[in-house]
Protein backbone atom coordinates (compact mmCIF):
# COMPACT_ATOMS: atom_id res chain seq x y z
CA UNK A 1 0.00 0.00 0.00
CA UNK A 2 1.40 3.41 -0.94
CA UNK A 3 0.11 6.91 -0.28
CA UNK A 4 1.66 10.12 -1.53
CA UNK A 5 1.68 13.61 -0.06
CA UNK A 6 3.50 16.65 -1.39
CA UNK A 7 4.78 19.18 1.14
CA UNK A 8 6.75 22.37 0.84
CA UNK A 9 9.87 22.39 3.05
CA UNK A 10 12.29 25.17 3.86
CA UNK A 11 15.82 24.64 5.15
CA UNK A 12 14.84 25.83 8.63
CA UNK A 13 11.53 23.99 8.78
CA UNK A 14 11.64 20.34 9.86
CA UNK A 15 8.55 20.48 12.02
CA UNK A 16 7.05 17.58 10.09
CA UNK A 17 9.93 15.32 11.06
CA UNK A 18 9.80 16.44 14.68
CA UNK A 19 6.04 15.76 14.83
CA UNK A 20 6.62 12.34 13.32
CA UNK A 21 9.25 11.53 15.96
CA UNK A 22 6.89 12.63 18.70
CA UNK A 23 4.10 10.47 17.29
CA UNK A 24 6.33 7.40 17.10
CA UNK A 25 7.45 7.78 20.70
CA UNK A 26 3.81 7.97 21.90
CA UNK A 27 2.39 5.26 19.65
CA UNK A 28 0.89 3.25 22.52
CA UNK A 29 -1.15 6.24 23.70
CA UNK A 30 -2.09 7.85 20.38
CA UNK A 31 -3.00 4.76 18.33
CA UNK A 32 -6.73 3.97 18.21
CA UNK A 33 -6.10 0.39 17.07
CA UNK A 34 -4.39 -2.63 18.63
CA UNK A 35 -0.92 -1.67 17.34
CA UNK A 36 2.39 -1.62 19.15
CA UNK A 37 6.12 -1.67 18.46
CA UNK A 38 7.69 -4.68 16.82
CA UNK A 39 9.84 -6.97 18.95
CA UNK A 40 12.44 -9.57 18.14
CA UNK A 41 12.54 -13.14 19.46
CA UNK A 42 14.19 -11.99 22.71
CA UNK A 43 11.43 -9.48 23.44
CA UNK A 44 13.54 -6.43 22.63
CA UNK A 45 12.06 -3.54 20.66
CA UNK A 46 13.13 -3.40 17.04
CA UNK A 47 14.93 -0.11 16.34
CA UNK A 48 13.61 2.67 14.18
CA UNK A 49 16.09 3.41 11.40
CA UNK A 50 16.54 6.68 9.51
CA UNK A 51 18.78 6.98 6.47
CA UNK A 52 19.46 10.08 4.45
CA UNK A 53 21.06 10.27 1.04
CA UNK A 54 22.75 13.43 -0.10
CA UNK A 55 25.37 14.65 -2.53
CA UNK A 56 28.87 14.32 -1.14
CA UNK A 57 29.77 17.96 -1.65
CA UNK A 58 28.09 20.96 -3.10
CA UNK A 59 27.50 24.68 -3.04
CA UNK A 60 24.79 26.61 -4.82
CA UNK A 61 24.49 30.35 -5.44
CA UNK A 62 21.37 31.00 -7.52
CA UNK A 63 21.88 34.77 -7.51
CA UNK A 64 25.14 34.38 -9.44
CA UNK A 65 23.96 31.38 -11.48
CA UNK A 66 26.80 29.37 -9.96
CA UNK A 67 26.93 25.89 -8.51
CA UNK A 68 29.49 23.26 -7.57
CA UNK A 69 28.06 19.76 -7.05
CA UNK A 70 29.76 16.42 -6.53
CA UNK A 71 27.18 13.94 -7.90
CA UNK A 72 28.46 11.07 -5.76
CA UNK A 73 25.74 10.10 -3.29
CA UNK A 74 26.52 9.28 0.31
CA UNK A 75 24.21 7.52 2.76
CA UNK A 76 24.21 8.07 6.51
CA UNK A 77 21.94 6.06 8.81
CA UNK A 78 21.09 6.07 12.50
CA UNK A 79 19.04 3.70 14.65
CA UNK A 80 17.36 4.31 17.94
CA UNK A 81 14.75 3.01 20.34
CA UNK A 82 11.33 4.08 18.97
CA UNK A 83 10.04 4.97 22.44
CA UNK A 84 12.69 7.67 22.81
CA UNK A 85 12.39 8.99 19.26
CA UNK A 86 11.31 12.43 20.51
CA UNK A 87 14.78 12.91 22.05
CA UNK A 88 16.63 12.42 18.77
CA UNK A 89 16.40 16.05 17.81
CA UNK A 90 18.50 17.14 20.77
CA UNK A 91 20.94 14.23 20.82
CA UNK A 92 21.56 14.15 17.06
CA UNK A 93 21.05 17.74 16.02
CA UNK A 94 23.77 17.59 13.38
CA UNK A 95 21.99 14.71 11.63
CA UNK A 96 18.89 16.84 11.11
CA UNK A 97 20.73 19.92 9.86
CA UNK A 98 19.90 19.45 6.21
CA UNK A 99 21.12 21.25 3.12
CA UNK A 100 18.16 20.74 0.84
CA UNK A 101 20.14 21.42 -2.33
CA UNK A 102 22.29 18.38 -1.42
CA UNK A 103 19.55 16.22 0.05
CA UNK A 104 18.26 13.41 -2.21
CA UNK A 105 15.89 11.58 0.12
CA UNK A 106 15.27 10.49 3.69
CA UNK A 107 13.95 7.01 4.44
CA UNK A 108 12.50 5.97 7.78
CA UNK A 109 11.87 2.27 8.36
CA UNK A 110 10.35 0.58 11.37
CA UNK A 111 8.21 -2.43 12.24
CA UNK A 112 4.86 -2.55 14.02
CA UNK A 113 2.73 -5.39 15.35
CA UNK A 114 -1.05 -5.53 15.21
CA UNK A 115 -4.02 -7.83 15.81
CA UNK A 116 -7.12 -7.97 13.61
CA UNK A 117 -9.96 -8.19 16.10
CA UNK A 118 -12.85 -7.84 13.66
CA UNK A 119 -12.98 -11.61 13.11
CA UNK A 120 -13.91 -12.22 16.76
CA UNK A 121 -17.56 -11.38 16.09
CA UNK A 122 -17.67 -13.97 13.31
CA UNK A 123 -16.30 -16.58 15.71
CA UNK A 124 -12.96 -16.86 13.96
CA UNK A 125 -9.52 -16.61 15.49
CA UNK A 126 -7.98 -13.15 15.03
CA UNK A 127 -4.86 -12.86 12.93
CA UNK A 128 -1.67 -11.24 14.13
CA UNK A 129 0.16 -9.01 11.66
CA UNK A 130 3.62 -7.59 11.27
CA UNK A 131 3.71 -4.25 9.45
CA UNK A 132 6.92 -3.23 7.72
CA UNK A 133 6.63 0.53 7.31
CA UNK A 134 8.81 2.73 5.13
CA UNK A 135 8.34 6.51 4.96
CA UNK A 136 10.28 8.23 2.18
CA UNK A 137 10.87 11.98 1.90
CA UNK A 138 11.71 12.26 -1.81
CA UNK A 139 13.66 15.37 -2.82
CA UNK A 140 15.17 14.06 -6.04
CA UNK A 141 13.48 16.72 -8.15
CA UNK A 142 14.87 19.62 -6.02
CA UNK A 143 11.86 21.69 -7.00
CA UNK A 144 10.95 22.97 -3.55
CA UNK A 145 8.34 20.24 -3.14
CA UNK A 146 9.18 17.12 -1.16
CA UNK A 147 7.02 14.11 -1.90
CA UNK A 148 6.25 11.82 1.02
CA UNK A 149 5.60 8.15 0.27
CA UNK A 150 4.17 5.74 2.81
CA UNK A 151 4.78 2.06 2.02
CA UNK A 152 3.31 -0.63 4.26
CA UNK A 153 3.87 -4.35 3.76
CA UNK A 154 1.71 -6.55 5.97
CA UNK A 155 2.53 -10.14 6.83
CA UNK A 156 0.05 -12.36 8.61
CA UNK A 157 1.05 -14.91 11.22
CA UNK A 158 -0.58 -17.05 13.87
CA UNK A 159 -0.82 -15.48 17.29
CA UNK A 160 1.40 -17.21 19.85
CA UNK A 161 -0.57 -16.60 23.04
CA UNK A 162 -4.32 -16.19 22.71
CA UNK A 163 -7.48 -16.83 24.67
CA UNK A 164 -11.11 -16.14 23.74
CA UNK A 165 -13.97 -16.46 26.18
CA UNK A 166 -17.68 -15.80 25.92
CA UNK A 167 -18.13 -17.33 22.47
CA UNK A 168 -17.56 -20.63 20.70
CA UNK A 169 -14.86 -20.88 18.10
CA UNK A 170 -16.12 -21.25 14.58
CA UNK A 171 -15.44 -24.70 13.17
CA UNK A 172 -13.30 -24.27 10.06
CA UNK A 173 -13.30 -27.97 9.17
CA UNK A 174 -16.54 -27.53 7.24
CA UNK A 175 -14.89 -24.88 5.08
CA UNK A 176 -11.95 -27.17 4.39
CA UNK A 177 -14.33 -29.99 3.42
CA UNK A 178 -16.23 -27.63 1.14
CA UNK A 179 -13.01 -26.40 -0.50
CA UNK A 180 -11.92 -30.00 -1.02
CA UNK A 181 -15.26 -30.77 -2.66
CA UNK A 182 -14.86 -27.75 -4.97
CA UNK A 183 -11.38 -28.93 -5.96
CA UNK A 184 -12.69 -32.43 -6.69
CA UNK A 185 -15.56 -31.14 -8.83
CA UNK A 186 -13.31 -28.76 -10.76
CA UNK A 187 -10.73 -31.48 -11.31
CA UNK A 188 -13.40 -33.86 -12.64
CA UNK A 189 -14.78 -31.16 -14.92
CA UNK A 190 -11.32 -30.31 -16.28
CA UNK A 191 -10.54 -33.98 -16.96
CA UNK A 192 -13.83 -34.57 -18.80
CA UNK A 193 -13.45 -31.43 -20.90
CA UNK A 194 -9.87 -32.38 -21.75
CA UNK A 195 -11.07 -35.83 -22.79
CA UNK A 196 -13.74 -34.28 -25.02
CA UNK A 197 -11.18 -32.04 -26.72
CA UNK A 198 -8.83 -34.97 -27.35
CA UNK A 199 -11.68 -37.04 -28.84
CA UNK A 200 -12.66 -34.08 -31.02
CA UNK A 201 -9.09 -33.74 -32.29
CA UNK A 202 -8.95 -37.45 -33.12
CA UNK A 203 -12.26 -37.20 -34.96
CA UNK A 204 -10.98 -34.18 -36.90
CA UNK A 205 -7.90 -36.11 -37.96
CA UNK A 206 -9.99 -39.05 -39.15
CA UNK A 207 -12.34 -36.78 -41.07
CA UNK A 208 -9.43 -34.89 -42.64
CA UNK A 209 -7.91 -38.15 -43.90
CA UNK A 210 -11.27 -39.33 -45.22
CA UNK A 211 -11.94 -36.02 -46.97
CA UNK A 212 -8.48 -35.96 -48.55
CA UNK A 213 -8.64 -39.58 -49.74
CA UNK A 214 -12.13 -39.38 -51.22
CA UNK A 215 -12.38 -35.76 -52.39
CA UNK A 216 -8.70 -34.78 -52.66
CA UNK A 217 -9.37 -31.60 -50.68
CA UNK A 218 -8.34 -30.16 -47.35
CA UNK A 219 -10.81 -29.33 -44.64
CA UNK A 220 -11.25 -25.55 -44.40
CA UNK A 221 -10.75 -23.64 -41.17
CA UNK A 222 -14.46 -23.08 -40.62
CA UNK A 223 -15.11 -26.80 -40.75
CA UNK A 224 -12.20 -27.50 -38.42
CA UNK A 225 -13.70 -25.14 -35.85
CA UNK A 226 -16.86 -27.25 -35.85
CA UNK A 227 -14.90 -30.06 -34.22
CA UNK A 228 -13.29 -27.95 -31.50
CA UNK A 229 -15.44 -26.44 -28.77
CA UNK A 230 -14.00 -23.22 -27.38
CA UNK A 231 -16.28 -23.40 -24.36
CA UNK A 232 -14.39 -26.47 -23.18
CA UNK A 233 -11.14 -24.51 -23.19
CA UNK A 234 -12.84 -21.79 -21.15
CA UNK A 235 -14.08 -24.36 -18.65
CA UNK A 236 -10.63 -25.96 -18.33
CA UNK A 237 -8.94 -22.62 -17.66
CA UNK A 238 -11.64 -21.69 -15.15
CA UNK A 239 -11.31 -25.02 -13.35
CA UNK A 240 -7.55 -24.77 -13.11
CA UNK A 241 -7.76 -21.26 -11.67
CA UNK A 242 -10.43 -22.38 -9.19
CA UNK A 243 -8.30 -25.34 -8.08
CA UNK A 244 -5.21 -23.19 -7.51
CA UNK A 245 -7.24 -20.48 -5.76
CA UNK A 246 -8.96 -23.01 -3.50
CA UNK A 247 -5.63 -24.56 -2.51
CA UNK A 248 -4.25 -21.13 -1.64
CA UNK A 249 -7.41 -20.36 0.32
CA UNK A 250 -6.98 -23.55 2.36
CA UNK A 251 -3.37 -22.60 3.07
CA UNK A 252 -4.47 -19.15 4.23
CA UNK A 253 -7.09 -20.63 6.53
CA UNK A 254 -4.41 -22.91 7.96
CA UNK A 255 -2.27 -19.79 8.70
CA UNK A 256 0.57 -21.16 6.59
CA UNK A 257 0.20 -18.61 3.79
CA UNK A 258 -0.48 -14.87 3.79
CA UNK A 259 -0.69 -14.03 0.09
CA UNK A 260 -4.27 -12.84 -0.11
CA UNK A 261 -3.66 -10.96 -3.36
CA UNK A 262 -2.60 -14.00 -5.39
CA UNK A 263 -5.48 -16.08 -4.02
CA UNK A 264 -8.04 -13.38 -4.79
CA UNK A 265 -6.72 -12.99 -8.35
CA UNK A 266 -7.09 -16.72 -9.07
CA UNK A 267 -10.55 -17.02 -7.50
CA UNK A 268 -11.80 -13.75 -8.99
CA UNK A 269 -10.66 -14.63 -12.51
CA UNK A 270 -12.16 -18.10 -12.16
CA UNK A 271 -15.50 -16.62 -11.13
CA UNK A 272 -15.39 -14.25 -14.09
CA UNK A 273 -14.83 -17.12 -16.52
CA UNK A 274 -17.57 -19.21 -14.91
CA UNK A 275 -20.15 -16.48 -15.41
CA UNK A 276 -18.88 -15.89 -18.92
CA UNK A 277 -19.47 -19.59 -19.59
CA UNK A 278 -23.14 -19.18 -18.66
CA UNK A 279 -23.56 -17.33 -21.96
CA UNK A 280 -23.19 -20.68 -23.67
CA UNK A 281 -26.54 -21.87 -22.34
CA UNK A 282 -28.27 -18.67 -23.41
CA UNK A 283 -27.40 -19.63 -26.98
CA UNK A 284 -30.18 -22.23 -26.91
CA UNK A 285 -32.69 -19.35 -27.01
CA UNK A 286 -33.04 -17.67 -30.39
CA UNK A 287 -33.14 -14.07 -29.16
CA UNK A 288 -30.08 -14.47 -26.98
CA UNK A 289 -28.35 -16.50 -29.65
CA UNK A 290 -28.37 -13.47 -31.94
CA UNK A 291 -26.19 -11.57 -29.48
CA UNK A 292 -23.77 -14.46 -29.07
CA UNK A 293 -23.45 -14.99 -32.82
CA UNK A 294 -22.93 -11.24 -33.29
CA UNK A 295 -20.12 -11.19 -30.74
CA UNK A 296 -18.52 -14.23 -32.35
CA UNK A 297 -18.75 -12.82 -35.87
CA UNK A 298 -17.61 -9.30 -34.94
CA UNK A 299 -14.73 -10.26 -32.65
CA UNK A 300 -12.06 -10.89 -35.37
CA UNK A 301 -12.94 -7.65 -37.16
CA UNK A 302 -13.02 -5.69 -33.90
CA UNK A 303 -9.63 -7.11 -32.93
CA UNK A 304 -8.06 -6.07 -36.23
CA UNK A 305 -9.67 -2.64 -35.98
CA UNK A 306 -8.37 -2.17 -32.41
CA UNK A 307 -4.85 -3.03 -33.56
CA UNK A 308 -4.98 -0.28 -36.17
CA UNK A 309 -6.58 2.25 -33.81
CA UNK A 310 -4.10 1.28 -31.10
CA UNK A 311 -1.20 2.45 -33.25
CA UNK A 312 -2.74 5.92 -33.47
CA UNK A 313 -3.50 5.83 -29.75
CA UNK A 314 0.12 4.98 -28.93
CA UNK A 315 1.26 7.82 -31.17
CA UNK A 316 -0.86 10.30 -29.23
CA UNK A 317 0.36 8.78 -25.95
CA UNK A 318 4.05 9.24 -26.72
CA UNK A 319 3.47 12.66 -28.25
CA UNK A 320 1.59 13.93 -25.17
CA UNK A 321 4.20 12.52 -22.82
CA UNK A 322 7.10 14.14 -24.68
CA UNK A 323 5.56 17.56 -25.30
CA UNK A 324 3.10 18.14 -22.46
CA UNK A 325 4.85 16.15 -19.72
CA UNK A 326 6.73 19.14 -18.23
CA UNK A 327 3.61 21.32 -18.25
CA UNK A 328 0.72 19.06 -17.17
CA UNK A 329 0.59 16.61 -14.26
CA UNK A 330 -1.64 14.23 -16.20
CA UNK A 331 1.07 13.80 -18.83
CA UNK A 332 4.04 13.18 -16.52
CA UNK A 333 4.29 9.45 -17.28
CA UNK A 334 3.30 7.09 -20.08
CA UNK A 335 0.75 5.24 -17.96
CA UNK A 336 -0.82 8.50 -16.79
CA UNK A 337 -1.02 9.78 -20.36
CA UNK A 338 -2.73 6.57 -21.51
CA UNK A 339 -5.22 6.80 -18.62
CA UNK A 340 -5.90 10.48 -19.32
CA UNK A 341 -6.53 9.86 -23.02
CA UNK A 342 -8.79 6.92 -22.24
CA UNK A 343 -10.87 9.11 -19.92
CA UNK A 344 -11.09 11.76 -22.65
CA UNK A 345 -12.13 9.05 -25.08
CA UNK A 346 -15.10 8.30 -22.82
CA UNK A 347 -15.95 11.97 -22.36
CA UNK A 348 -14.69 12.27 -18.77
CA UNK A 349 -12.73 15.12 -17.22
CA UNK A 350 -12.44 17.12 -20.43
CA UNK A 351 -12.69 20.65 -19.03
CA UNK A 352 -10.22 19.93 -16.22
CA UNK A 353 -7.66 18.60 -18.70
CA UNK A 354 -7.95 21.73 -20.80
CA UNK A 355 -7.99 24.13 -17.85
CA UNK A 356 -5.00 22.74 -15.95
CA UNK A 357 -2.61 23.62 -18.75
CA UNK A 358 -1.66 27.25 -18.22
CA UNK A 359 -0.84 29.56 -21.12
CA UNK A 360 2.63 30.48 -19.85
CA UNK A 361 4.21 29.15 -23.01
CA UNK A 362 2.14 30.25 -25.98
CA UNK A 363 3.61 27.70 -28.38
CA UNK A 364 3.00 24.75 -26.02
CA UNK A 365 -0.47 26.07 -25.19
CA UNK A 366 -1.43 26.21 -28.88
CA UNK A 367 0.03 22.76 -29.46
CA UNK A 368 -1.93 21.36 -26.50
CA UNK A 369 -5.18 22.70 -27.92
CA UNK A 370 -4.50 21.22 -31.35
CA UNK A 371 -3.40 17.96 -29.71
CA UNK A 372 -6.48 17.58 -27.50
CA UNK A 373 -9.02 18.77 -30.08
CA UNK A 374 -7.63 16.46 -32.77
CA UNK A 375 -7.54 13.45 -30.43
CA UNK A 376 -11.09 13.98 -29.16
CA UNK A 377 -12.48 14.61 -32.64
CA UNK A 378 -10.64 11.68 -34.23
CA UNK A 379 -11.45 9.04 -31.63
CA UNK A 380 -14.95 10.07 -30.56
CA UNK A 381 -16.39 11.01 -33.93
CA UNK A 382 -14.51 8.63 -36.20
CA UNK A 383 -12.91 5.70 -34.36
CA UNK A 384 -15.84 5.01 -32.03
CA UNK A 385 -18.32 5.42 -34.89
CA UNK A 386 -16.42 2.89 -37.01
CA UNK A 387 -16.20 0.56 -34.01
CA UNK A 388 -19.98 0.66 -33.57
CA UNK A 389 -20.48 0.29 -37.33
CA UNK A 390 -18.47 -2.96 -37.37
CA UNK A 391 -20.63 -4.48 -34.64
CA UNK A 392 -23.82 -3.19 -36.27
CA UNK A 393 -22.80 -4.72 -39.63
CA UNK A 394 -22.18 -8.08 -37.97
CA UNK A 395 -25.57 -7.87 -36.24
CA UNK A 396 -27.40 -7.09 -39.48
CA UNK A 397 -25.59 -9.93 -41.23
CA UNK A 398 -26.64 -12.42 -38.56
CA UNK A 399 -30.23 -11.20 -38.71
CA UNK A 400 -30.22 -11.64 -42.48
CA UNK A 401 -28.83 -15.17 -42.16
CA UNK A 402 -31.52 -16.08 -39.66
CA UNK A 403 -34.21 -15.03 -42.13
CA UNK A 404 -32.68 -16.42 -45.34
CA UNK A 405 -30.58 -19.24 -43.93
CA UNK A 406 -26.93 -19.50 -43.01
CA UNK A 407 -24.42 -20.33 -45.76
CA UNK A 408 -23.44 -23.96 -45.59
CA UNK A 409 -19.86 -25.07 -45.19
CA UNK A 410 -18.29 -28.06 -46.95
CA UNK A 411 -18.85 -30.17 -43.86
CA UNK A 412 -22.56 -29.36 -43.70
CA UNK A 413 -23.00 -30.00 -47.41
CA UNK A 414 -21.18 -33.28 -47.06
CA UNK A 415 -23.39 -34.41 -44.19
CA UNK A 416 -26.54 -33.45 -46.08
CA UNK A 417 -25.52 -35.22 -49.29
CA UNK A 418 -24.21 -38.38 -47.60
CA UNK A 419 -27.32 -39.37 -45.68
CA UNK A 420 -27.75 -42.30 -48.06
CA UNK A 421 -24.10 -42.90 -48.78
CA UNK A 422 -23.77 -46.04 -51.03
CA UNK A 423 -20.91 -48.42 -50.52
CA UNK A 424 -18.70 -48.87 -53.58
CA UNK A 425 -18.96 -52.32 -55.13
CA UNK A 426 -15.22 -52.73 -55.43
CA UNK A 427 -14.63 -51.76 -51.81
CA UNK A 428 -14.08 -54.39 -49.23
CA UNK A 429 -16.47 -54.88 -46.34
CA UNK A 430 -13.88 -53.39 -44.03
CA UNK A 431 -13.67 -50.19 -46.04
CA UNK A 432 -17.43 -49.91 -46.15
CA UNK A 433 -17.61 -50.31 -42.38
CA UNK A 434 -14.96 -47.64 -41.89
CA UNK A 435 -16.75 -45.22 -44.17
CA UNK A 436 -20.10 -45.77 -42.50
CA UNK A 437 -18.48 -45.36 -39.11
CA UNK A 438 -16.90 -42.14 -40.27
CA UNK A 439 -20.21 -40.81 -41.51
CA UNK A 440 -21.89 -41.66 -38.24
CA UNK A 441 -19.19 -39.75 -36.39
CA UNK A 442 -19.41 -36.82 -38.75
CA UNK A 443 -23.17 -36.60 -38.38
CA UNK A 444 -22.65 -35.97 -34.70
CA UNK A 445 -20.25 -33.06 -35.25
CA UNK A 446 -22.80 -30.18 -35.18
CA UNK A 447 -23.71 -31.21 -31.64
CA UNK A 448 -20.46 -30.33 -29.91
CA UNK A 449 -21.60 -31.82 -26.64
CA UNK A 450 -22.00 -35.22 -28.30
CA UNK A 451 -18.31 -35.45 -29.07
CA UNK A 452 -17.86 -36.97 -25.65
CA UNK A 453 -19.99 -39.98 -26.64
CA UNK A 454 -17.77 -40.98 -29.57
CA UNK A 455 -15.73 -44.05 -28.77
Amino acid sequence: MRTTTVLLFTPNNMSMTVCFMSWISQLDRLSVGPISYGEDEDGKLLPLRICKEYYKRGSVDPSDDAYDIDAEVETVCMSHNPKTANQWKTKNSSFFDLDFYRLVDIKTTFQLKGINLQTVRSRELPDCYSFYVTITFDNQCHSGKVKIFLDIDAQSCACRDWKISGTAQKNTHYLLVFDSFVILVCLTSAVLCTRSILLAVRLLQRFSRFFHENYDRKVCEDDQKEFLNGWYVLVIVSDLLAIIGSILKMEIQAKSLTSYDVCSIFLGTSTLLVWAGVIRYLGYFQKYNVLILTMTAAFPKVLRFCCCAGMIYLGYTFCGWIVLGPYHEKFEGLSRVAECLFSLLNGDDMFTTFAQLKDKNTLVWLFSRAYLYSFISLFIYMVLSLFIAIITDAYETIKSFQKNGFPQTDLQKFLREQKDFPAAEESSQTDVHVKYSMLCCCQRVPESDDVILIS
